[in-house]
């Protein structure tokens, strides 16, 4: 299996959305920035911030499109096709509102599940990259999603979601060089 190089975080930009249960994405690829200490930077013409560094031997692109959720694909079809990187080699953390907040599944490939950012993914790569789900939690209804996705998590989800964070974090080698079972075993069972 081919290591991932190119690790694509989603969320929207701008400070109103920071905070909120969408941007999980973000929440993760700024601790593995910080993780690596690497900084990410405006690239325009990414249409977002992008940072490199090392993973294990690993060289590693990080990005965060600063298009809205919706065009997450402009900005992840761009850097791919700059660094020559297939889709099978790309990795995007994102929120999910089918698993609980403090957990985190890994996923190969597979359909969008409504998912906005993924299904503009779908869109210029098809489904076979990779995917970290961060859990955020359901609202109950799916009349109630728009504004629970764009909603502040509560200070116990976020600290539930922070704790899932860092866990994974310590698994990312694995995770990069796509020995995924020790990580899976582990991050799973939360």
């Amino acid at each position: 299996m081919n290591a991932y190089q190119l690790i694509i975080g989603l969320g929207n930009p701008g400070d109103e959305y920071t905070k909120t249960r969408h941007n999980a994405g973000f929440w993760l690829l700024d601790a593995l920035a910080s993780e690596i200490q690497t900084h990410l930077a405006t690239q325009p013409k990414f249409f977002g911030h992008l940072g490199k560094g090392f993973l294990g031997p690993n060289q590693i692109h990080l990005l965060k499109p600063m298009t809205f959720m919706n065009k997450s694909g402009q900005s992840a079809l761009r850097a791919a096709q700059f660094y020559k990187i297939d889709p099978t080699e790309i990795l995007v953390l994102h929120d999910d509102l089918d698993i609980e907040p403090g957990q985190i599944r890994l996923k190969r490939g597979g359909g969008h599940g409504g998912h906005n950012g993924l299904r503009d993914l779908h869109r210029v790569f098809g489904p076979d990259y990779a995917r970290i789900r961060v859990g955020i939690g359901h609202p109950g209804h799916k009349s109630k999603v728009h504004s629970y996705v764009l909603g502040r998590a509560t200070a116990e989800q976020r600290d539930s979601i922070d704790q899932a964070i860092n866990e994974a974090l310590t698994y990312f080698t694995d995770i990069i060089s796509g020995d995924w079972d020790r990580a899976m075993n582990t991050l799973h069972q939360r």
